[in-house]
C-alpha cells in the first residue's frame, strides 16, 4: 500500500450528482484520486491511471476544498483509491461532517472509514478477500453476457445484506441493457443500476 504522508494525488474533485448505484441522484462531492493498476479496457476515465501526472493535494485542503459545497455526502473514486491508505483522508471528511462513500474494484486491501462502500469487481486484476464482509453494495458493470457469470461469482462471495447491481457499460447499453432487464426478471434479486450522469449530461 502506497503511503499517503498526508497527500494524495488527485486528478479532480468536483460537486455533482452521484450518478449511479444506490445513492443515484444524491448530491456528492467526487474525489478522483489519480493512480490505477487494474486497466479495465473500457475505462472512461484512463487519464486517472497515472498517478504521477496529478498534483499532490494535502488532505486539509482536500477537505476544506469540499466543505465549500452544500452537501455532505463525499464519494472517494478513481483510478483505484484503496492503492492508498485512506485512514486519514475518510476520518478528516467525518469530521468535518461528510458521510463517506467509496467507489473501488476492491483489487487492494480495504482501509478508510466509510459509511458506504460500493464494490465494483473487475475481471483484469482480482479483488482482495478484505472488501467482501465490507460491501454494501455489488456493482457489476456488463459489457458482454459472460459478466453475468462472473456478476455471480461476487454475489456468492459478498456479505448476505449487499445490494446487488448490474449496470450496463455505456458504450454497449444499446446492446446490454435488454439482457440485463431480462436476467433481473428471471434473477429478482439484483437490480439495474444506469450512468443516469450521461443521461443528463452533467460530470
Amino acid at each position: 500500500m502506497i503511503s499517503t504522508e498526508n497527500k494524495l494525488p488527485v486528478m479532480e474533485a468536483f460537486y455533482t450528482l452521484q450518478g449511479e448505484g444506490f445513492h443515484a441522484g444524491r448530491a456528492a462531492y467526487f474525489i478522483r484520486l489519480g493512480g490505477c493498476d487494474v486497466g479495465c479496457v473500457w475505462c472512461d476515465v484512463k487519464e486517472s491511471w497515472d498517478a504521477e501526472i496529478h498534483p499532490k493535494i494535502s488532505i486539509s485542503q482536500i477537505v476544506a476544498d469540499a466543505s465549500q459545497h452544500n452537501g455532505r455526502l463525499a464519494v472517494i473514486t478513481g483510478g483505484e483509491p484503496l492503492m492508498y491508505n485512506l485512514d486519514a483522508l475518510t476520518a478528516a471528511l467525518k469530521e468535518a461532517g461528510f458521510q463517506t462513500n467509496i467507489e473501488t474494484s476492491g483489487a487492494h486491501p480495504m482501509s478508510g472509514h466509510w459509511d458506504w462502500v460500493c464494490f465494483s469487481p473487475k475481471k483484469f486484476k482480482e479483488a482482495h478477500p478484505s472488501i467482501f464482509e465490507q460491501a454494501n453494495e455489488l456493482k457489476v458493470i456488463v459489457y458482454n453476457k459472460s459478466d453475468f457469470k462472473f456478476a455471480e461469482k461476487y454475489a456468492k462471495l459478498v456479505n448476505k445484506n449487499c445490494q446487488l447491481l448490474l449496470q450496463p457499460e455505456w458504450s454497449k447499453k444499446d446492446t446490454m441493457q435488454p439482457l440485463i432487464v431480462e436476467y433481473i426478471k428471471q434473477n429478482p434479486q439484483w437490480r439495474i443500476s444506469l450512468q443516469t450522469h450521461k443521461y443528463l449530461d452533467i460530470p
